[in-house]
């Protein structure tokens, strides 16, 4: 396990070729995870498929080696183990029953009433870290709370996460609720996550940015240190990943405040600043803008390099600095991951 490159550059060393995966790097963009989920059906009986979630995972590690793999699942499995409604339309999205009311708050469950549900996640978990090479470092995940309950509150996604910014400001108290029952579960779901035998874990605050002021440090921060201390009570060893995305100047200091020992950069900011204002706190990780994915090129090349460059003083995981799209190109793929070990 000493030898695996993403928990060495997570324990701080600086790696002469940094460590490489992505986010949603199991996808639409293949073809093979396109076929396996027509096998199962639709997407959520992919996500509750142990087997076929461990082989979606496996995917792109087989045709890329990557040095990470990261469960197959979604973030909003857990607000489904508490308790709401969720299903996905076709061309749109995610769709949940609303929690917005106390009525509705009481009706979820709580944090020892998800394993149920979740159960097949953790036997995925068990699948992955008996089938994976032994240089492939196991990543588990969860939605932060405030990205979540951006969801549970709005019951899909929003541009602006307006209903749930409206929620806060005039039921502050219904909102705190979902907050910290997020909070609290998501140390369970976590938890269980490495018992099954996940090795590192990630954050995905991915409406971080629309957090402003104290609102940023009470519900983008707050719920990130509370798991993070939680988790590290548990399992001293365990390395957390934390992306609280688009929060800008709210990117300085997230290490420290959170306990993180990796914040992962969207591509908002430019690799340069990023190095200089979060690296030097500890392991980054990014932050290659998706699109060139799809584009590909010289492009591809020459951003990928520049990437490297800047962050080559400090740790430094490679990924993008957001989800690979379904209309990437998966020779794109190969291409930037042979320029960052020496193309």
């Amino acid at each position: 396990m000493a030898e695996k490159t993403i928990l060495r550059a997570l324990n701080g060393e600086v790696l002469p070729t940094p460590p490489v995966w992505m986010m949603r790097q199991a996808g639409r963009y293949l073809p093979e995870y396109r076929a396996t989920r027509a096998q199962a059906g639709d997407f959520l009986s992919l996500c509750y498929n142990p087997e076929l979630a461990a082989e979606v995972t496996l995917q792109p590690i087989r045709r890329y080696g990557f040095d990470a793999a990261i469960l197959f699942a979604d973030i909003l499995l857990l607000p489904q183990a508490l308790g709401a409604d969720l299903w996905f339309v076709t061309g749109e999205g995610p769709r949940l029953s609303t929690t917005t009311t106390p009525a509705d708050f009481a009706k979820l469950k709580t944090k020892d009433d998800i394993h149920d549900t979740l159960g097949p996640i953790y036997e995925t978990v068990g699948i992955l870290s008996r089938e994976l090479p032994s240089e492939t470092t196991l990543i588990g995940f969860a939605g932060a709370p405030w990205t979540v309950a951006t969801y549970m509150i709005a019951g899909q996604g929003t541009k602006d996460q307006g209903p749930a910014h409206a929620l806060k400001s005039q039921d502050r108290e219904t909102f705190c609720k979902i907050i910290d029952l997020l909070t609290e579960s998501t140390i369970e779901y976590l938890s269980k996550q490495v018992e099954a035998g996940a090795e590192v874990v990630k954050l995905f605050d991915s409406w971080a940015g629309s957090l402003k002021g104290d609102d940023f440090h009470d519900f983008a921060v707050e719920p990130t240190r509370k798991i993070i201390a939680e988790l590290k009570a548990r399992f001293p060893q365990l390395p957390v990943i934390a992306f609280p995305r688009e929060a800008g100047e709210g990117y300085i200091g997230f290490h420290e405040k959170t306990g993180a020992d990796c914040v992962a950069l969207d591509n908002s900011i430019t690799p340069e600043w990023g190095a200089a204002n979060v690296q030097i706190a500890g392991c980054v990780q990014g932050n290659l803008a998706p699109g060139h994915m799809v584009t590909g090129g010289q492009a591809l090349v020459d951003e990928t390099r520049h990437v490297v460059e800047a962050f080559k003083n400090g740790p430094h995981i490679f990924n993008l600095g957001h989800g690979i799209t379904p209309d990437a190109d998966p020779e794109n793929v190969a291409l930037m991951v042979e320029t960052i070990r020496g193309g």
